[in-house]
C-alpha cells in the first residue's frame, strides 16, 4: 500500500528513525505537532507498512561479535527449488543480519556477523558450502566500518 507523506509525515520518519524510542509528546514538539495528531499519523504509517517495526541498534564489538562479513554466493543450478532451499537456509540464520539477490556474477549477498573467524569459517564451510546448489562462496572482511545507521534519505525525496 503506498501513501502519500506530507512534509510532518517525512519529520516524523526522520525524527523515528533516528530515536524511536520518542515518546509521542517528544515527537509533537520536535516535528511541532500535538501528540494526538502524532499518535494518528504514526498509527496510519505503521498501518500502510511504512514503519515496519520499532528496535534498538546494538553495538555488535560491545557483544563480542568483532567479525563483519561480506560474503558472496553463486549457485550452480539455478532452479526455483534450489533458489528456495537456500532463502530458507539463510532466512534461519541469525548471523545473516542482510542478505540480498543480486545482478552480475554474484547469485547473492550476504552480511555475516559473528565473534571470529572461526565463526564465519564454520558458516562458509559447514553451512553454506555443502549445500547443493551452492557453487562458490566469496568472503570480504570488513577492516572498519565507515557509516552503519540504515537511515533512508527521506529528505532527498
Amino acid at each position: 500500500m503506498t501513501i502519500a507523506l506530507d512534509v510532518y509525515d517525512v519529520k516524523l520518519l526522520t525524527a523515528l528513525q533516528e530515536n524511536a524510542a520518542l515518546t509521542n509528546a517528544e515527537l509533537g514538539d520536535v516535528i511541532r505537532l500535538s501528540a494526538s495528531q502524532v499518535s494518528r499519523r504514526r498509527q496510519k504509517l505503521e498501518e500502510a507498512g511504512i514503519i515496519r517495526r520499532y528496535r534498538a541498534a546494538l553495538d555488535p564489538e560491545a557483544l563480542g561479535l568483532n567479525v563483519t562479513a561480506y560474503v558472496g554466493v553463486t549457485l550452480g543450478a539455478h532452479s526455483k527449488e534450489n533458489a528456495g532451499k537456500f532463502r530458507d537456509m539463510v532466512k534461519a540464520m541469525p548471523e545473516v543480519q542482510e542478505a540480498h539477490t543480486l545482478t552480475g556474477d554474484v547469485d547473492y549477498m550476504l552480511k555475516i556477523v559473528v565473534p571470529d573467524l572461526k565463526a564465519l569459517s564454520r558458516i562458509i564451510n559447514d553451512d553454506l558450502l555443502p549445500q547443493e546448489a551452492v557453487h562458490h562462496v566469496r568472503s570480504s572482511i570488513a577492516m572498519e566500518t565507515l557509516k552503519d545507521d540504515n537511515l533512508l534519505p527521506l529528505a532527498r525525496r
